[in-house]
């Protein structure tokens, strides 16, 4: 094994970047030691992979200096939602990190992030996070608009899709794009599963992987919504010829330096030789050697049809979606590499492990999937060949059965060992100046001026859902509320004109971008037909609306707004109203429209979705309830190109609406979806969401 930097050449104006993941900074100097052009990381705070070491200020201000002495570049991820109140921190945290060299890019998912950059004096570049649901070609002007320079995309795009976006893209607007490593379910930026189960939020970095779990649907039990790693190997020499793809993204936040540096590699070969054979094979080869998943192209390639979870049809053709699975099932899910299996328990405190492969001195291994209570790692303190035997005592409680799988999670072989050392020796001899935090000065951003809410006159909107085929709903609407549709062309069709005007349009969370034309002519038909107000459920979507005289844009609650300089943001924007995230605690939702220069509602009732993805749900039923080893319900229905899964009970908060109107709310919508028959007219429990616990 050499040393790749020694010879690493930048990426030129007409490459993207090499991109490489920093979780710690044995990770951080893997990627450097094998030629990434950048590096994104986080720090202690506001990151969206807390369970990462990530990077206190001091160590990141060696690392910058270091980095930008080899001509690479540091990406610093301040990528999750702000609570209330907790703008002065990120704003002190920004402020630090300009005392010594300054970082080249921040990446945001919430929209606060421009101006408390900016306030806190930072002159970088802002890149908005694959979480901030960035889907298709109009959000692109908007997010220019507010000063971003790059756009990260989101992993479900076809090849298709992303050279749509690459066409719309204004030409001071960079894209980039995700090219391997793990792969969300649902769509990022989506995904309230893990908060919806108890306060861990996947947008504040704290997820709890619901998705990987063991669920059971009738007589069919598996992990449904676990997917294979994400490569799309030498497929990206397509994406060479589209000028705005300035990055190349490897995910991996959460993975050792062996991991790093492998598929680092691999990837600079793969951009720096589109056209060789040899290239491409010592990359796959490379890739072989990353500790990951079996590999799905997602929907790079539509036409395929391949599904990304184990329960997806399996690949006849194409060896790179099976590397690094289970040749006998190609199903494997966890992370690692499968290495051995179980054989023996030899008694209720030992068992015997079989290698399937050489294992060397420091092999890192788990036994057990993740989600097992009982799993357990451990480091290997001698070779073993492959068909080898090891014998380990198994801790009490933790014995696990015949035939459990073996993964290798992270591997420290002497040559990477050697490498590492080399460069550890370059960051110990850089000594950048650095203010202590003492010699900062104290900084209060400045919030934008509120709305003074007093007196205004409540409003409840009912949101009707689609009805499964064959149903009728019961309810109807309450004298007094307004009744909002989900746009679509049934609606626009079967609504009669004179009514357009007194109903709340709602657009969808997730537009695609070989749907955005159907969108943008519904919208335009809508408001031929009288149609006023509209909710945007992504705040880009203000781009859709050629002119906003005479209309009534509010951002609704699939915005993930929690934060009085998020709102300002879509003030300029050109929003009227806000409907808060419903993932809040209930000091939180209390506090805001007091800071709030936006009017604002709040998701009073009904059921809110777990998540929305647009792969199929396979092998399962839509409008059937599947439960979790928890007993936890849930179903999913279809709408568009999207699946939506939600929890089996419904969210509610009607027992706090009289706190909520003093609080300055004056919008309470009651999202009306029709659940399984099943679950109607079943009395029972009901969400308060993250009400009455602090979400992390």
């Amino acid at each position: 094994m050499t040393d790749p930097s020694s010879a690493a050449t930048p990426a030129t104006a007409n490459q993207p970047e090499i991109l490489s993941p920093a979780g710690d900074m044995s990770s951080a100097l893997a990627g450097l030691a094998a030629g990434a052009d950048a590096l994104y990381l986080g720090l202690k705070h506001f990151s969206a992979r807390m369970q990462a070491d990530n990077f206190a200020t001091n160590e990141l201000a060696a690392l910058l200096d270091l980095a930008h002495s080899q001509g690479r570049k540091i990406y610093v991820a301040m990528n999750t939602f702000f609570k209330p109140g907790e703008e002065a921190a990120v704003s002190r945290m920004i402020r630090r990190l300009l005392q010594g060299p300054h970082p080249d890019a921040i990446i945001a998912q919430d929209l606060a992030i421009i101006e408390l950059a900016r306030q806190a004096g930072f002159d970088g570049e802002i890149h908005f996070s694959t979480l901030a649901n960035l889907t298709h070609q109009a959000c692109l002007c908007s997010a220019a608009n507010l000063g971003a320079s790059r756009v990260i995309l989101p992993r479900e795009l076809s090849i298709d899709e992303i050279r749509l976006l690459n066409q719309a893209r204004p030409q001071n607007l960079g894209l980039e794009i995700f090219v391997h490593g793990a792969l969300c379910y649902c769509v990022s930026g989506r995904c309230w599963w893990s908060s919806y189960l108890g306060g861990k939020s996947g947008l504040r970095g704290r997820c709890v992987q619901p998705c990987r779990r063991v669920y059971k649907q009738g007589g069919k039990e598996g992990r449904f919504f676990s997917c294979r790693d994400f490569s799309l190997d030498a497929l990206l020499k397509t994406t060479l010829e589209f000028s705005g793809i300035r990055s190349w993204k490897i995910e991996g936040r959460k993975k050792g330096p062996h991991y790093v540096y492998y598929v680092t590699t691999a990837y600079k070969l793969l951009r720096d030789n589109p056209q060789d054979p040899a290239a491409k094979n010592e990359a796959g080869e490379l890739l072989e050697m990353a500790l990951g998943r079996p590999y799905t192209r997602g929907r790079f390639l539509p036409q395929r049809g391949l599904s990304p979870t184990a329960f997806g049809p399996a690949p006849k053709t194409d060896k790179g979606d099976n590397r690094g699975g289970d040749k006998k099932t190609n199903y494997q899910t966890d992370s690692g590499l499968l290495c051995g299996r179980v054989v023996m328990e030899q008694d209720k405190k030992s068992m015997a492990v079989k290698a399937s492969m050489e294992l060397i001195p420091k092999d890192f291994l788990r036994i057990g999937s993740e989600e097992d209570s009982w799993h357990q790692t451990f480091s290997l303190g001698k070779r073993l060949p492959k068909g080898g035997m090891l014998t380990l005592n198994a801790p009490k409680h933790k014995t696990p059965r015949l035939g459990t799988p073996v993964y290798l999670i992270d591997r420290r072989e002497p040559e990477l060992t050697q490498i590492l050392k080399t460069w550890q020796d370059k960051l110990a001899a850089r000594r950048p100046k650095v203010k202590k935090d003492a010699d900062i000065p104290e900084f209060q951003p400045y919030a934008p001026r509120p709305e003074n809410m007093r007196g205004a006159r409540r409003l409840d909107i009912v949101v009707r859902g689609a009805l499964p085929h064959g149903r009728r709903g019961k309810e109807g609407i309450k004298p007094g509320t307004v009744q909002g549709l989900w746009l679509s062309p049934r609606a626009l069709n079967e609504v009669s004109r004179t009514l357009f005007g007194r109903i709340s349009w709602w657009l969808p969370p997730v537009i695609w971008p070989d749907e955005e034309e159907n969108w943008l002519r519904n919208i335009r038909q809508a408001q031929r037909n009288g149609a006023r107000h509209f909710v945007c459920n992504s705040p880009w979507q203000e781009a859709m609306f050629e002119s906003k005289q005479n209309l009534s844009l509010t951002a609704g609650p699939f915005c993930n707004l929690t934060n009085a300089f998020a709102l300002g943001a879509l003030a300029r924007l050109g929003y009227s109203q806000a409907i808060v995230s419903p993932e809040l605690s209930a000091a939180d939702f209390l506090a805001l429209p007091a800071q709030s220069p936006l009017p604002l509602g709040v998701v009073a009732s009904g059921y809110w979705p777990a998540g929305i993805t647009r792969y199929p749900v396979l092998p399962l039923k839509p409008d059937e309830v599947l439960h979790s080893p928890k007993r936890e319900g849930f179903w999913f229905r279809q709408y568009g190109q999207n699946n939506w899964i939600y929890p089996s009970w419904p969210l509610d908060l009607s027992a706090y609406r009289q706190q909520l109107e003093k609080a300055g709310y004056i919008t309470f919508v009651h999202l009306q979806e029709y659940p399984p028959k099943e679950l109607e007219n079943r009395p029972g429990r009901t969400s308060e969401f993250n009400w009455k616990i602090d979400v992390l």
